[in-house]
């Protein structure tokens, strides 16, 4: 039977790993266990996770000795491996946590066994396939990124099939395998900047034109075709899960912001609030602790968030309002959240905004919009090739995870945007750099 050494990160991943290998064994080090008793003390995530591990493990020990190895309900085994470890022996630094995890796959390969060692953690791969350990990374939820639909597709046409988008997509495309929500770009053959766009519609699956109504948010309208759609999918109140995909300046969170606040400011039978929230992973060397109360200390993460209002706010029709961005948190309009406190909220009616979400992981990402209530929007924005995250990359993170599992959702929408619009210099740094 193929044993499956499991890194912490892996089980830390989600608690459903240690019951993803049906054709094999799991094989927990001991050393894993240890710092998983470390994180059960935390409020987050991982500390959610580790706890429910440990308990499934306790239970685990009334089907037999875990030493020994246990049968699990999908055919496989789980053992824990308790033998005394010497990470030196293959050339490992012993006094490395992680290497007493990796000498557990070495060592019963050395004894004839049939061994793979999983991790989320790309060093500790290269350490295992350096001294002859077979090794992989969790596949279970993860997307092949460079086949990943953006949500649109680009048709290029003679002049006079772009008047007549609609009967020029039906011609060209068969429209009862379309998904809700997809998008067509009609462009003419001699002249990129001449095109139409449409739409599947999500209650009724026919192709229709864009609603005149979305061509602005809140003084804010689209540079490009792509961020017409984005505009088109935010200002629609049936479609309550949007993921934006995109590099730096392509507009992600600008246009989410400006949408939000149109629908909650100036749109009656809008929605009560925006709520933003942004996960707390730093870039370069962390701070530490912050001082101050919980908003102070969220605040030092919304910057971004800021910038972007300052700039909406500052657009010349509405300045005449008065808006800052204080005074729509004084007013509750606006409400910035930490996600490590999201867990156990429900949240109706609100537009709910989740920027830089590609440094979450699949499940972070269903704890939060599992918190949705009535009436409530979702919108995900991230780029998969800035993550800050160790553990995640372009095909594992929650962001690509969850835009490729709903695409099929009437409820959802998707787009990827791919120009940069934030300035001459920010598009060719997107570009070249």
């Amino acid at each position: 039977m193929l044993k499956y050494v499991i890194d912490t990160n892996v089980i830390l991943h989600t608690a459903d790993s240690l019951t993803s290998f049906p054709d094999g064994e799991v094989v927990i080090p001991l050393d894993v266990l240890e710092e998983l008793d470390a994180f059960k003390k935390f409020s987050d995530e991982k500390g959610r996770i580790a706890r429910q591990v440990s308990r499934f493990l306790d239970q685990l020990r009334a089907t037999g000795h875990l030493a020994n190895g246990v049968p699990l309900d999908n055919g496989g085994r789980l053992s824990v491996y308790t033998s005394t470890t010497d990470p030196a022996k293959a050339g490992l630094d012993a006094s490395k946590k992680d290497n007493s995890i990796l000498f557990v796959a070495w060592k019963l390969k050395s004894l004839g066994e049939n061994v793979v060692f999983v991790s989320k953690d790309i060093n500790s791969r290269i350490k295992a396939d350096v001294i002859g350990v077979p090794a992989r990374d969790f596949e279970k939820q993860k997307v092949s990124f460079d086949e990943f639909d953006p949500g649109w597709v680009e048709l290029k046409v003679p002049i006079l099939k772009v008047e007549k988008p609609i009967e020029t997509v039906r011609e060209l495309l068969d429209p009862a395998g379309l998904r809700p929500n997809r998008f067509f770009l009609v462009r003419n053959e001699d002249d990129d900047t001449h095109y139409a766009i449409v739409r599947v519609d999500p209650e009724t699956s026919e192709l229709v034109a864009l609603s005149p109504g979305s061509e602005e948010a809140y003084a804010v309208r689209a540079r490009n075709p792509h961020q017409r759609m984005a505009l088109e999918l935010l200002m629609d109140r049936r479609v309550q899960l949007v993921t934006l995909i995109g590099q730096a300046g392509t507009g992600k969170t600008l246009l989410a912001l400006a949408a939000a606040l149109k629908q909650v400011i100036a749109m009656a039978n809008g929605y009560d609030r925006v709520v933003v929230a942004r996960p707390v992973v730093p870039v370069g060397k962390d701070l530490g602790y912050l001082p101050g109360t919980k908003e102070e200390k969220i605040a030092a993460w919304m910057d971004p968030i800021f910038d972007n209002l300052e700039y909406i706010l500052g657009l010349k029709p509405n300045r005449k309002q008065g808006y800052t961005a204080d005074r729509l948190l004084e007013e509750e309009i606006l409400q910035l959240e930490a996600l490590t406190y999201i867990r156990g909220r429900s949240i109706p009616n609100q537009y709910l905004i989740v920027d830089e979400c590609q440094n979450l992981t699949p499940l972070e990402v269903k704890t939060v919009i599992s918190r949705a209530g009535e009436g409530t929007k979702v919108v995900l924005t991230g780029d998969p090739y800035q993550i800050d995250n160790p553990y995640l990359d372009s095909a594992s993170n929650g962001l690509v995870y969850t835009a490729d599992r709903m695409r099929i959702v009437p409820l959802h929408g998707h787009v990827s945007l791919v120009k940069s619009e934030r300035s001459q210099l920010a598009s060719l740094a997107a570009e070249l750099l």
